[in-house]
This record gives structure tokens, sequence and C-alpha cells, in this order.
């Protein structure tokens, strides 16, 4: 066997009584996690894109919980980091669909009949980001009640302010005024001209309001990504299986369109229109 060169100079290459890279990552559990439930080829594509899925959105989910915890801290310093790292996971997932895309709507065929009812409309996890976002339907909630542990990670976080509540308190806060934020709660964020007209006065001095306008910027960022990730599944949808029903029974690509009309942070994106 010939040496290698880097064990000489103190590579270690014995792990039978330490931690190795695969024991730390726990890579015989995530390796061991894909069971296509057919012979056909390209299921397995599919569990790979989804379950990686999954992991950045654990990811982000980490960072938008304490993004809005030092937000709360008043440290925004740091949550323009973590929000800037949320917005380049929402990146890194669009590119994800490229390639779910090479998969054909006849190889996705092959297998389709093996997912039964489940489909990605089920994730816990992304309606979690979409909570912690401000898109909050809580009637939603009944898609997870097999599982007690998601349901109460949702429950939990409808009974907090959103990241845009805290948003906004800090907005309300950095200009002398009461807070307009609301209660926590199930209901979606509606557009108020108050919050916009707030928001304007900040763009209108940035110098004068600059955290409040990196803020804000930071969430349109994170904004532009998701919006990106949304056009991206739509359109990989229809790609693949056109206009048929989804799989757990939404309307599929026409569900996933209605869905591009939700603004996360509407008055961010109105008040261009008023500067």
């Amino acid at each position: 066997m010939n040496d290698f060169e880097e064990a000489s100079k103190g590579a270690k290459m014995d792990f039978a009584k330490d931690m190795s890279y695969g024991d730390y990552l726990g890579l015989d559990v995530i390796l061991s996690s894909q069971h296509p439930l057919s012979e056909a080829h390209d299921e397995m594509l599919f569990i790979v894109q989804h379950q990686t899925s999954e992991l950045w959105m654990r990811l982000a989910i980490h960072e938008l919980q304490a993004a809005r915890k030092v937000m709360l801290s008043d440290d925004l310093a740091s949550a323009f980091k973590m929000l800037s790292r949320v917005a380049r996971i929402f990146e890194q997932l669009n590119s994800a669909w490229d390639v779910l895309r090479t998969m054909t709507p006849s190889e996705y065929t092959a297998f389709r009949p093996s997912l039964g009812n489940s489909s990605g409309f089920q994730s816990h996890q992304y309606r979690l980001v979409e909570y912690l976002l401000g898109n909050r339907n809580g009637a939603l909630m009944q898609v997870h009640k097999h599982k007690p542990d998601a349901l109460k990670a949702l429950q939990d976080e409808l009974a907090q302010p959103s990241l845009y509540q805290v948003a906004i308190d800090h907005l309300c806060k950095g200009l002398g005024q009461a807070s307009v934020a609301g209660d926590p709660g199930t209901a979606n964020w509606d557009a108020q001209p108050v919050v916009q007209d707030l928001w304007q006065q900040v763009y209108e001095n940035p110098s004068k309001y600059w955290a409040l306008y990196e803020l804000a910027e930071k969430l349109v960022d994170l904004e532009d990504y998701f919006r990106r990730w949304r056009f991206n599944h739509v359109t990989t949808v229809e790609r693949i299986i056109g206009f048929k029903r989804g799989t757990g029974g939404t309307n599929g690509v026409a569900y996933l369109r209605k869905m591009l009309e939700v603004e996360l942070f509407p008055e961010l994106w109105h008040v261009r229109g008023a500067l």
C-alpha cells in the first residue's frame, strides 16, 4: 500500500476511538434515510431533492428564530447577518429546482403512485417558515394534527409575534411612534397605510434612520429570494405534471400560482411607488 504523505505530517488516520467526520454529521443516519418505494431510477432524485430542501429549511428556521430573538434585544446588527443568511439559503433552494427539472413527466409518472397522498404542501417546516415571516393561516395546522411535535411547534409560533411584527416594533420605536405591530395570532399580515407611511419616512431620510433603512432592505432581499423560490416551484411543477391535481389533493399549479400573490412584507414593496 502506498504511503499517504499527509499522514506523516500529522493527518489523523485512525478513528476507532475518536469521532470522525461522519460521526459528527450523523451521516450513517442521513445516508440511510432514502427509501424509494418503486423501481424507478428517478425516485431517488425526488427523495434527495426534498430531503435536502427540508435540511435547508431547518437552517432557515434556526436563523429566523435567532434573528427575532436578537431583534427583541435591540441587536439589529446580528439580525442583519442572520437575515442575509436566510436570503442565501433560499438562493440555494432555488438552485435545487434546476436539478429536479432534469426529470421529465414520463420519469415522474413512473413512481408518482408510490407517493400516495404525500405532498410538499404537508411540510410543517415550510409552514413554520411562513408563520415566522407573517403569512399565518391557522386553519392549515389541521394538516399536522397527526404529528404532535410539529403541531406544537406551529402553535408555539403563532403565540409569538412574527419577524415582521418585531421589525415594525423597531420601526415605530425608531420614529417615536406607538407600536402598530398588533398582537400575535393566526391572521395574515395585511398592508396598513400607517406602516407604509412610517417606512416612507425611513426611505426619504436613510442617513437619519440608517439602521431601519438597512433592516428594511434586508427584509426585501429575503422576500425577493423567497418569491423566486416560489416562482421556480410553480415552474418546476408545471413542467413535470402540468395542471394535474397535486398528490396531496390541492389544485397543483393553480394553488401554487395563487401563493405567488402573497406579500410577506407588503408595505416595503408598496412604499417604492410612493417615493
